[in-house]
């Protein structure tokens, strides 16, 4: 990672980690989920309203946790606040790839100040440790859209012992 991008990286994940964006619960909410990261302990609880036409007007988290899990949760509210669902997703699985790999292409209908904020969250593939951290607000994000109620970051295992 370039000095200037890990330092951009760092300024931002201290920033929204101390003083995080969109914390607390929506009023007139349409979906919500918990997520958790078992290994770590992080919680994520992310509630948001949905219009009939897919839009999310709104979206909050409450969480505890790490600093990277709460400024990704923060930055991730900030990005898809007004997006369809479908363009939410797809920032979704563009982070999700850009994490893993330090590589992946940003969607090219972003606006600057998001593809800005997908190449600073794109930084924590630096620390393969926490990619588990960084990832649980966008796994909550996908369960929440999905109604599903929770989201792990660890595989639900489904063999039942005899």
């Amino acid at each position: 990672m370039a000095t200037e991008l890990k330092e951009l990286y760092q300024r931002t994940f201290l920033d929204h980690g101390r003083n995080p964006r969109n914390q607390g619960e929506v009023q007139r909410m349409t979906h919500s989920a918990r997520g958790h990261n078992p290994l770590c302990g992080d919680v994520v609880n992310l509630s948001l309203h949905r219009q009939e036409n897919g839009t999310i007007n709104d979206i909050a988290f409450e969480g505890r946790g790490c600093a990277i899990s709460i400024a990704t949760a923060s930055l991730m509210t900030e990005m898809v606040k007004g997006r369809h669902e479908d363009d939410a997703r797809a920032l979704g699985q563009a982070f999700d790839k850009v994490a893993k790999t330090g590589e992946g292409a940003i969607p090219n209908d972003l606006d600057d100040d998001d593809a800005e904020k997908l190449r600073i969250l794109a930084g924590i593939h630096a620390f393969p440790m926490r990619i588990k951290c960084a990832t649980l607000p966008w796994r909550t994000l996908e369960a929440a859209l999905e109604s599903q109620s929770t989201a792990t970051t660890e595989p639900v295992d489904t063999k039942i012992e005899a």
